[in-house]
C-alpha cells in the first residue's frame, strides 16, 4: 500500500457514454469534497474516446475539450501486483499505486459492470457495486425480471431487439399495444439520465420513439405509464446491512423527468423530505432497501419509485448504482437531509469499499490438488 498517511484515492470520471459531461460535473463535487488532509486525490480522465489521462488538470482539460495529446497515457493495468495507475511515456511506464478507486463515471463501459471488472482484475479496492450487482443496475429489462421475481412491484413491460423491429416493426407496435398500451414509456435498455427515453402517446409517437431509442441501445424496453405519477427517490448506504435515507420527491419541468428537466432548464423542484403519509414512506424506504440486496448491489445506491398519487401504490422505476453527484443530484442532498453531509458521506463511502475488499481478499484463490494430475497432461 501507499507509504503516506494520507489514503491516495483515484477518482475517475468521463467516460465513452451519453453521460460523459454528467460525469464531469459529478467528478468536480467528489474531488472539492473529498478532504485533503485525509486524501490525496489522483484525478483519471477518460476522453469521448476512450483515452486515459492522470494531471492535476485532467478535468478541466476533458470539460474544455483541451488537447491532451502532450499528456501521457496513463491507465490502470489489471495486474495486481501493481495494483495502481500506470504512466506509459514513449518506452518507459511509471506505475503509481492507488489506495482505493472512487468511481464517478455513469453509463455504459464504466457503470455497467466493465470498469468494476477492471478493478477487481487490478485487486483495487473500488467504490459502489461490484461486476454482478453494475451490470444488473445498468440493465433495465434484467433488473425488473429479477424484481419480479423477488415480488418486488415494478410497471408492466416488454422488450425486443432493435434488429426485431427492424424485421417487423408493425408486429412489434401491435404487440406492444396489445400488451401495455397508451401512454407507455420507450427506453433504450441500457442507458442513462433519461437520454433516448420518450414518452408515447400514439402509434405514430411509438414508432419515432422506438427508432430514437434504438440510436442508444440494441434492446428496447416499453413500459406502462403509471398514472398520475410521482418521482420519489430514495438514496441507499451500506453493504451488508444497508441503510436508506429520507425520500425526496422530483417534480419535473416537463411532462417526464427527461435530461433538460434534469440538468438543463433548472425548473425542476426538489422537495425532501417527500410529502408521504407514514405508512407509505416506510413501505418505500423498506422496499428501497430490498432492491438494492435482490440486485446484489454494495456501497451506494439510488432506488427510483414511481406513485400513484392517487391510489399512493408505487412502483420500482430503476436502480442506479452510480448516481450523480452534482450540486443538484439527490443521491447526496437526501443523506445531508437525513444527517449526514456530504465529506462524512465520501468518508463512508470509502470506508465500506475498503472494508469489501478486505472481507474480499481473504477468500482462497488456490487449491491444492490430493494429486498433481496436471502435470502429467501434455
Amino acid at each position: 500500500m501507499v507509504n503516506s498517511n494520507r489514503l491516495r484515492v483515484g477518482v475517475i470520471f468521463g467516460g465513452r457514454s451519453v453521460e460523459h459531461e454528467v460525469s464531469l460535473v459529478s467528478a468536480m463535487s467528489v474531488i472539492n469534497g473529498l478532504d485533503k488532509q485525509k486524501y490525496e486525490v489522483v484525478p483519471i480522465g477518460i476522453t469521448h474516446a476512450g483515452r486515459w489521462i492522470s494531471a492535476p488538470n485532467a478535468l478541466e482539460l476533458l470539460k474544455n475539450h483541451e488537447s491532451i495529446d502532450h499528456l501521457p497515457e496513463s491507465i490502470i493495468v489489471p495486474d495486481p501486483t501493481i495494483h495502481g495507475l500506470v504512466k506509459l511515456n514513449g518506452s518507459s511506464a511509471t506505475p503509481l499505486q492507488l489506495d482505493v478507486v472512487f468511481p464517478v463515471v455513469h453509463g455504459t463501459y464504466a457503470e455497467d459492470g466493465t470498469l468494476q471488472g477492471l478493478l477487481e482484475l487490478a485487486d483495487i479496492p473500488y467504490v459502489g457495486a461490484g461486476v454482478l450487482g453494475s451490470a444488473v443496475g445498468m440493465d433495465k429489462v434484467v433488473q425488473k425480471q429479477l424484481l419480479e421475481h423477488a415480488k418486488i412491484p415494478v410497471t408492466k413491460s416488454i422488450f425486443f431487439s432493435a434488429q426485431e423491429f427492424v424485421s417487423d416493426s408493425k408486429k412489434i407496435i401491435n404487440f406492444a399495444e396489445r400488451q401495455i398500451g397508451y401512454p407507455m414509456f420507450v427506453k433504450p435498455a441500457r442507458s442513462g439520465s433519461s437520454v433516448g427515453i420518450s414518452k408515447s402517446h400514439n402509434r405514430k409517437e411509438l414508432q419515432s420513439h422506438i427508432e430514437y431509442a434504438a440510436q442508444y441501445d440494441e434492446k428496447i424496453l416499453v413500459e406502462k405509464a403509471v398514472p398520475n405519477a410521482r418521482e420519489i427517490e430514495c438514496s441507499v448506504l451500506g453493504n451488508e446491512s444497508p441503510k436508506v435515507s429520507v425520500p425526496g420527491e422530483i417534480i419535473p419541468s416537463n411532462e417526464f423527468y427527461d435530461y433538460d428537466a434534469k440538468y438543463v432548464d433548472g425548473k425542476s423542484t426538489i422537495v425532501i423530505p417527500a410529502k408521504l403519509s407514514t405508512t407509505v414512506r416506510k413501505k418505500i424506504q423498506s422496499a428501497a432497501i430490498e432492491t438494492f440486496r435482490v440486485l446484489e448491489c454494495s456501497g451506494m445506491a439510488r432506488v427510483d419509485f414511481l406513485v400513484n398519487g392517487k391510489t399512493n401504490k408505487f412502483v420500482v422505476n430503476e436502480i442506479n448504482t452510480i448516481p450523480g453527484f452534482t450540486t443538484i443530484s439527490m443521491y447526496p442532498k437526501l443523506w445531508e437531509a437525513s444527517g449526514l453531509p456530504f465529506a462524512q458521506l465520501l468518508d463512508a463511502l470509502i470506508e465500506l469499499a475498503l472494508s469489501r475488499h478486505q472481507r474480499k481478499i481473504k477468500n482462497k484463490t488456490t487449491y491444492i490438488p490430493k494429486q498433481e494430475w496436471y502435470k502429467k497432461e501434455t
